[in-house]
């Protein structure tokens, strides 16, 4: 016994210090096998989730989020207001604004704010698609808009957290991880949930790496955060003179001594940490060709706009493709830039010209490769703006928003063509077809073969769920 304490300080010290070269901080997320089984290689292809789980038909496999941080106004993208339009300049009606809660415009004069662009009908379906939007015209009958979402929290980061875990309450599961838990992903060689985030437009906020974590779940489902640019995951390559057969051996030395200590004290995140080593290597060898864009054609390249390596948002969508290719489950990408307080006209041809086409190009991609059928797109932010206009010396802008604004799904069964919802003519209340955050979360666990209500993990003496404990409906009018 007096010679196993000092190994055990040792261990420690050692794990501590060669965790962090491999990036375990970012890859403790990840694999439910262990050490063992990846060396003999008889392990089962990806990583499983619970046993119950899919409770229902599986109708898309994967998720692809991409969230427009600051908060798109609707109102100059998929709601048309031709009345807020006709009452642009004049008093609010203080019957829309008496006891709301109000973001920066608090205490000051309200006045409408009509559209600053023109919308038009597109496909055959006859969406309205504003100007700023003319990609997404091209796809009008392949997207279903919801315009009649709600959320409860306006400011940014709250928002955020209420969006990404279904509770204000920060350090909860993420629905990334959620959904890793749930139903596992199909690769073991990367993680199951990636984050992406690029920037470009007027105050991009930030974004806190709690936005994706795993909160009481076990630590493999948190989320792992590439890079936009230079290496997707700090120290992924091997140092120099550092051979395969070393690293190899370095991790199964790690494994067999955490499996020791897992068995003198049973603490199950040690088998997390013996994945995360696990992945660690694999990701070495995965990355790398992940992320080399050279056997993409260049017409590809092109449809995105994208220059591989600069951060940008079309390049985290093709990226993005390939992700889901390779069987991760779900995956986040954040576009910062869309809070638009003033200088409305000039951040929305901002953010939809680094947007636009690389939406259009992800969906019809994932099209043409006979991968939309299986996998759900989700556009929007984490709430709208408001229908007052918010000046700064005459350059407009709009504030936060939370009672009315619009978001659109695609893929899977979702109906594309569809509009959904409705909010009143001044496009601040929902009114029709009110569709909470809950909602769409339950929605997107319907269409993954998740039902909402059985989810839920035992924490604190409650059943916790990411729909929460208030009653969530799925959506189910916007599916075939």
């Amino acid at each position: 016994m007096s010679n196993f304490h000092p190994m055990q300080l040792n261990r420690r010290t050692f794990l501590t210090r060669s965790g962090v070269g491999l990036g375990s901080a970012a890859l403790s997320s990840l694999l439910a096998s262990d050490g063992q089984a990846a060396k003999t290689g008889d392990q089962p292809r990806g990583v499983p989730g619970q046993p119950q789980f899919p409770d229902l038909p599986q109708k898309v496999k994967r998720v692809i989020f991409l969230c427009m941080a600051g908060g798109p106004s609707h109102l100059e993208t998929f709601d048309n207001k031709p009345i807020l339009s006709k009452m642009d300049g004049k008093p609010v009606p203080s019957s829309y604004t008496d006891g709301q809660p109000i973001a920066q415009l608090q205490g000051k004069e309200l006045k409408c704010l009509g559209s600053i662009t023109k919308f038009k009908k597109y496909g055959q379906s006859g969406q309205e698609i504003s100007d700023y939007l003319p990609w997404h015209a091209k796809m009008a009958d392949d997207i279903c808009i919801v315009r009649s979402l709600v959320t409860e929290q306006i400011n940014h980061d709250p928002a955020h957290t209420f969006m990404n875990t279904g509770t204000v309450i920060s350090g909860r599961p993420s629905m990334g991880a959620w959904v890793n838990y749930g139903i596992g992903s199909e690769t073991d060689e990367l993680p199951g949930f990636v984050v992406l985030s690029s920037v470009g437009g007027r105050n991009p906020q930030p974004i806190a790496a709690r936005q994706w974590g795993s909160g009481f779940l076990p630590s493999r489902y948190q989320g792992v955060q590439f890079s936009s640019t230079g290496d997707p995951v700090n120290y992924v390559r091997s140092p120099n003179g550092v051979g395969v057969g070393q690293q190899r051996h370095l991790v199964d030395a790690i494994g067999d001594l955490n499996r020791h200590h897992q068995n003198a004290i049973g603490d199950p995140e040690i088998a997390n940490r013996i994945a995360a080593y696990e992945m660690a290597f694999r990701m070495q060898m995965s990355v790398p060709e992940l992320t080399d864009m050279s056997d993409e054609p260049q017409h590809i390249l092109d449809m995105y706009g994208a220059k591989p390596g600069d951060g940008s948002y079309a390049s985290n969508c093709l990226l993005a493709r390939r992700l889901a290719e390779r069987g991760v489950r779900f995956i986040h990408l954040y576009h910062r830039g869309w809070d638009h307080h003033n200088g409305l006209a000039q951040y929305m041809d901002v953010c939809c010209n680094l947007t636009d086409k690389p939406t259009y190009a992800l969906l019809t991609d994932l099209k043409q490769r006979g991968m939309l059928e299986d996998t759900l797109i989700i556009w929007g932010g984490e709430f709208g703006r408001t229908p007052m206009s918010q000046s700064n010396k005459g350059n407009v802008g709009r504030d936060h928003h939370i009672k009315g604004f619009s978001m659109w799904l695609a893929g899977g069964p979702v109906k594309g063509g569809l509009t959904y919802g409705a909010t009143d003519d001044l496009g601040y209340n929902s009114v029709e077809n009110v569709v909470h955050v809950r909602d769409l979360h339950a929605t997107m666990l319907h269409m993954l073969g998740i039902s909402p209500e059985h989810l839920s993990v035992k924490f604190q003496g409650l059943d916790m769920r990411l729909t929460g404990v208030e009653p969530a409906r799925v959506v189910k009018e916007i599916m075939t």
